[in-house]
């Protein structure tokens, strides 16, 4: 990149006001399994100390959670936060979570034996600065375990679509290439070794392909955020080209959405 430099602050400011618009988890809640598989990929040990960054409303906390782990989830967005406690409330789990920016976590170094992201770091403007921010709080011989949504598929395809309606900052890197082997490589280079590196799919399952649009619309955040934006007219062409996301993507026959998504799930270990 060359001339000015980016604004990552003012970057952010917007994207929390996205995350703060809508009602995320009702979409962020049908990704818990992603989180599960996560969990059980880094296997994970009773009594570990699990921090689960830009959690959101709190899946991979939880999931951590639930193996009788020391988790600890951390988001700038206030809402999220308010409903992971509530859904651990709910289920009796010890989970603290805590207001703070990935870029800049609120712990002390070597805090954690396990650092977790399931499609959250991958959305920190500043790529290099969020890996390294897990990389200092992760403790030598510990784990870092990521989900992220792969450049190729479907949601790739989704946010390729919202961008021709609301481009990216100029000089930004797509959030995807978390979901690549080359970028993580790039930014934790020897730091971290990759004991797997796994290429699943999550099955976006929808009413239809205008269910599907309108669900986006309506709760997640950055989406409902731009949606009240446009015009009535722009609205229904937006409306079509989310719902014509779903379509290219659906292996349902049934008139239903049944529409795979592929993401990166990376496993590695940090070294001394």
């Amino acid at each position: 990149m060359t001339g000015t430099a980016i604004d990552f602050e003012s970057i952010k400011k917007t994207q929390r006001a996205g995350w703060e618009t809508g009602d995320y988890p009702r979409v962020g809640n049908t990704l818990q399994i992603i989180a599960e598989l996560l969990v059980e990929a880094a296997d994970v040990r009773a009594g570990r100390r699990v921090l689960d960054v830009a959690c959101g409303q709190g899946n991979a906390a939880i999931a951590a959670a639930r193996r009788f782990t020391e988790a600890t989830g951390v988001d700038y967005a206030t809402n999220l936060l308010a409903q992971g406690r509530e859904r651990a409330a709910a289920e009796h789990l010890a989970v603290t979570f805590v207001e703070g920016d990935a870029e800049r976590l609120p712990f002390p170094d070597d805090s954690f034996d396990l650092t977790l992201s399931t499609v959250g770091v991958m959305f920190a403007p500043d790529h290099q600065r969020a890996a390294d921010e897990l990389v200092r709080v992760t403790a030598v011989g510990g784990k870092i375990a990521l989900a992220c949504w792969t450049p190729s598929g479907m949601i790739g395809r989704l946010f390729k679509t919202v961008g021709g309606w609301a481009p990216p900052p100029a000089g930004t890197r797509p959030p995807t290439l978390w979901g690549t082997p080359e970028h993580l490589s790039e930014l934790f280079g020897e730091r971290v070794e990759w004991v797997g590196l796994t290429n699943r799919k999550y099955v976006f399952r929808y009413h239809s392909p205008a269910h599907f649009s309108e669900w986006f619309r309506r709760f997640y955040g950055p989406i409902t955020r731009l949606a009240g934006n446009l015009s009535d007219q722009d609205l229904d062409r937006f409306s079509e080209d989310l719902a014509e996301v779903a379509r290219e993507y659906n292996r349902a026959d049934d008139g239903t959405v049944a529409a795979p998504a592929e993401y990166l799930e990376a496993v590695g270990v940090l070294r001394g």
